[in-house]
């Protein structure tokens, strides 16, 4: 055998020996891709959070330090503002109020987008058509039901009082909007209506994976719908649940739209809602620096109210 061919058939046997000990990473499960690829993939999501979350959080941290006015010089105070903040009575009776609103709307809520749930989530003739009836309101929103609102709740003319006074509940000259608990409570059944609907299609959307089998084993065990409801349905939507609690308290808690169109706070402050308190002190009281951290509070509240719920609503073995 020739030189050159010593060399080749060395060569090829190097090759193969190679080959043969690099690892088969389509067997092994093992990425193909180098790691940049994975960077440049997450690169879009990464720079949206900096640029949309981290860095309007650190320059309202650093506003937050100032006595920054809507117009005009500012200068550096330290923590003037948040001692402010933490002994303003105004602000804390704000605060209060949201956590009432939200203790009232958040349950019904919850309640009613179930039972709404329950009655759409089959398959039946004309389910398809209840499910658009409901979730109607929440498609219309808040801004054009307030405005809507507004002038149905008018005394003598609006139709809340024309219906109450037909069944012989008022006589249909309640001025709903001027009174803080009449107020309120208008307010908290025009949001338990409007946004039941959401709530709605998202526990349908976690009956409709429910296995059809499990119910038919509980019927064939003599199961009643109330005992498949409380047995099967509700504890294998637990996660559901738990995600739709967690969405309509935060909603509450930054609740400012509905608020601002039927009773701008009023009358006087009953109705005036943290993120109201703080839209005033920016932009009527022209004290960005001082809003800025009455924002950063309430991002804290929301937090611990938040946290506090994923520990009350987490999976327990």
């Amino acid at each position: 055998m020739s030189a050159p061919a010593v060399v080749r058939d060395a060569a090829a046997g190097t090759a193969r020996a190679a080959v043969a000990r690099r690892p088969d990473r389509r067997r092994h499960g093992t990425l193909t891709h180098p790691a940049r690829t994975g960077l440049l993939l997450v690169a879009p999501a990464v720079a949206f959070v900096v640029v949309f979350v981290l860095v309007p959080l650190v320059s309202a941290v650093g506003i937050s330090f100032t006595n920054l006015p809507l117009i005009g010089p500012w200068r550096f105070i330290g923590l003037e503002n948040y001692a402010s903040v933490l002994t303003d009575p105004a602000f804390w009776r704000s605060v209060g109020y949201t956590l009432l609103y939200t203790a009232i709307v958040t349950l019904p809520i919850l309640a009613l987008g179930y039972a709404l749930a329950v009655v759409v989530r089959s398959n039946r003739r004309g389910a398809t058509v209840l499910r658009t009836i409901f979730f109607v309101p929440y498609v219309i929103g808040l801004t054009t039901l307030s405005f809507l609102m507004l002038l149905e709740a008018q005394p003598n003319s609006g139709m809340v009082n024309v219906v109450l006074k037909a069944l012989g509940i008022t006589d249909g000259t309640t001025a709903w909007l001027v009174d803080g608990p009449l107020a309120t409570g208008l307010l908290c059944v025009m949001v338990i209506w409007a946004v039941s609907g959401l709530t709605m299609v998202l526990l349908m959307s976690g009956m409709q994976g429910i296995p059809r089998e499990v119910y038919e084993s509980a019927e064939l065990d003599g199961a009643s719908w109330w005992v498949r409801e409380r047995s099967i349905t509700v504890p294998m939507l637990r996660r559901t649940i738990a995600m739709t609690v967690v969405l309509s308290v935060i909603g509450s808690l930054l609740a400012f739209t509905q608020f601002y169109i039927l009773t701008q706070g009023g009358p006087g402050s009953d109705t005036t809602t943290v993120v109201m308190a703080i839209y005033r002190r920016a932009f009527v009281q022209l004290q960005l620096g001082a809003a800025t951290a009455m924002s950063l509070v309430l991002v804290v509240i929301t937090g611990l109210v938040t946290a506090a719920q994923f520990w009350l609503l987490r999976e327990r073995s």
